[in-house]
């Protein structure tokens, strides 16, 4: 992806596992890769303290290297993983949710109220995806409306369950 926003320009490893991560579109994020790295086996190298502070940026700014070629993580998922823990809503959930639900883009666009470039915005985090943007697909997801009428009041656990089985 040739996109600025998920280039990074600086990386600096910080103490108990954290990255301050500065990309070129300005923006500056602390991530803490401490539920990361304990989880899948490939990552557990970085629990040394020594291995964790040589964190560099990798290839024309698209990756953290602390390994060349065997050991990153894609700026991408970076930037998406501090999204998430400040409390924002990343990019990769408008991905998951286009994928679970088989929406195409125009459909997805026309079942949240919003142009199809707006989703692309969102989906290629190239903007903010809004809480209530966030809330609509959960919505959609819960009621899974056909046609063009919308529900008229949400589903019962039951009949959630009934749509969902």
């Amino acid at each position: 992806m040739s996109k600025d926003h998920f280039q990074l320009t600086a990386v600096e490893a910080l103490p108990d596992y954290w990255l301050r991560l500065t990309y070129a579109d300005g923006r500056t994020f602390e991530v803490d890769l401490r539920p990361w790295i304990e989880t899948p086996a490939v990552l557990h190298a970085l629990q040394d303290p020594a291995l964790f502070a040589r964190a560099r940026l990798g290839f024309v700014g698209r990756s953290v290297d602390w390994i060349e070629g065997e050991l990153d993580l894609g700026a991408d998922n970076l930037r998406n993983l501090a999204i998430e823990q400040a409390g924002g809503i990343g990019h990769e959930r408008i991905w998951n949710w286009l994928h679970d639900t088989g929406l195409t883009l125009d459909q997805a666009a026309e079942a949240l109220g919003i142009s199809r470039r707006m989703l692309i915005y969102y989906r290629d985090g190239e903007k903010p995806i809004p809480r209530s943007i966030w809330l609509a697909c959960l919505g959609w997801e819960a009621v899974r409306p056909t046609g063009h009428s919308l529900p008229q009041r949400i589903p019962s656990a039951r009949e959630y369950a009934a749509l969902h089985s």
